[in-house]
């Protein structure tokens, strides 16, 4: 938690931009609850809902509170310990005093914050909310509005219909824009993010099962900060984007990607990915595309910059691969109409990067097409192009992940070779000996400054070809 003062400005920054926006009314926001794993005692580990965090700071389950808009009024909503809990959980602070701590003078019983946005309806007042991620959450927002479950959740990439667009706005227009105190945070999780790639380097044996290098790695989340940013990526089969599994023994000859990151105790992520050779030397074919990659990362960073959409970076990025992969031979034709044609989605079928904060993918649950576009930016349909999250013009203290990737999906090419979506710029028969590739992508956390950009975290982990095989034969 920081100090209440932060909590305070945030909370008195958004009522004035609600207000400039003539919203009245009051805003509801509901923190997370303890989720039940098997039975009603045994719960996962609690996570505090983001929303919540960013502006109470509360970490707590089971809280909630009321904003009125036009008035300024802050009330927190939770039940004191009883002496059940006591005996179980041992002492707590009051709910007044926690509520103090983060600057809000009025609490009240959980059950209170019915009432309010009762009377609040029954004088036609609006009720505000952020779109709810969680079951119990949704179930909740949609009693005090009387609206369904479903319909208080985002619809993904378009957000919730539903849900408050001055507090939206608000709310996004504060959270892109980190503050000295959420940086110095992120920064800590990148450190530790890159503590826990290294120990993951170091286990890249080959006959070593996946799964104990993803435990001695999520064994450094642990130890030092609140656990895994999200569920830890470790495959040999790099083009799948999202692999889970980790049975398989290390085998030489492969490229191991491995896509993972650190959340702090303050509950901030890191994101990082690297790709090795599992014997700890690229094969010529491996290190061919691996320079391509490793230069797009580069060139994006050196792009990234205020005033510099991030579609532009993107769709320069993704043009330099292509050239890279015309000099293999693999795409024919003019690079810039490869462009145009969306011809990089057959390499890299995501976007080059996202933005970051208490949420790896941050605010994703507010809808992407909201926090990642510009009013005047609309998606593409394009494959590729179409999965970027983050496409806004940058400004200072925005953080975004730099995550370009090259990968040969069999599936995606046969399908775009009987399709003709290649429209003949693609070489199929060159293409033949990738089919067992697999995939590459490099990823590092990139803060916008005034006058560039910086990666964030510590030392930088290796990254150019060289610098990985000299790692890797040293450990």
């Amino acid at each position: 938690m920081f100090d209440k003062n932060v909590y305070i400005g945030r909370r008195r920054h958004m009522i004035e931009m609600m207000q400039a926006e003539g919203a009245t009314g009051i805003a509801i926001f509901i923190g997370n609850v303890e989720s039940p794993a098997q039975y009603r005692d045994n719960c996962y580990k609690f996570r505090q809902d983001s929303s919540w965090l960013y502006l109470f700071g509360i970490d707590e389950p089971r809280y909630a509170a009321t904003i009125d808009i036009e008035s300024g009024e802050q009330t927190i909503y939770a039940d004191d310990a009883d002496l059940d809990d006591i005996i179980w959980n041992g002492p707590t602070p009051s709910v007044a005093s926690i509520a103090a701590s983060v600057g809000i003078e009025k609490s009240a019983p959980y059950a209170e914050i019915d009432k309010v946005v009762a009377r609040a309806r029954e004088l036609k007042r609006e009720i505000h909310f952020l779109p709810a991620t969680r079951q119990y959450n949704a179930m909740k927002i949609a009693d005090l509005t009387g609206l369904k479950p479903a319909e208080v959740v985002s619809a993904s990439k378009a957000g919730c219909p539903n849900a408050s667009e001055a507090l939206l706005r608000a709310v996004i227009s504060m959270r892109l824009v980190k503050e000295d105190v959420e940086i110095e945070e992120i920064d800590k999780a990148c450190i530790l993010g890159q503590e826990m790639h290294t120990v993951a380097r170091r286990g890249v044996k080959v006959g070593t099962i996946e799964q104990q290098i993803v435990g001695d790695m999520e064994g450094v989340a642990l130890s030092k900060g609140w656990g895994v940013s999200f569920a830890t990526i470790l495959t040999q089969h790099g083009e799948v984007f999202h692999c889970h599994s980790h049975e398989m023994p290390i085998v030489p000859g492969k490229l191991l990607v491995i896509d993972a990151g650190v959340e702090s105790n303050s509950h901030y992520a890191s994101d990082f990915t690297r790709t090795y050779p599992t014997g700890g030397k690229y094969t010529q074919q491996q290190r061919e595309i691996y320079q391509i990659v490793c230069d797009a990362n580069e060139h994006a960073f050196k792009l990234t910059a205020p005033g510099v959409a991030y579609r532009d970076v993107h769709l320069s990025t993704v043009r330099g691969m292509l050239k890279g992969l015309k000099e293999l031979d693999l795409v024919r034709g003019d690079v810039d109409e490869m462009v145009h044609e969306g011809i990089g989605g057959l390499f890299m079928p995501h976007g080059l990067g996202h933005n970051m904060g208490l949420d790896v993918h941050d605010m994703e649950d507010y809808g992407e097409n909201l926090v990642g576009y510009d009013a005047d930016q609309e998606r593409s349909k394009q494959l590729g192009l179409g999965s970027l999250r983050m496409a806004r013009r940058l400004e200072p203290g925005n953080i975004v992940t730099d995550e370009p990737g090259i990968y040969f999906i069999p599936a995606l090419i046969r399908q775009w070779k009987a399709d003709g979506t290649d429209k003949g710029m693609v070489n199929y028969d060159a293409l033949e000996s990738y089919m067992d590739f697999g995939g590459i992508r490099l990823e590092d956390d990139v803060l916008v400054t005034p006058d560039g950009a910086r990666r964030l975290g510590g030392k930088r982990l290796p990254i150019s070809p060289d610098d990985v095989e000299a790692a890797m034969t040293s450990e």
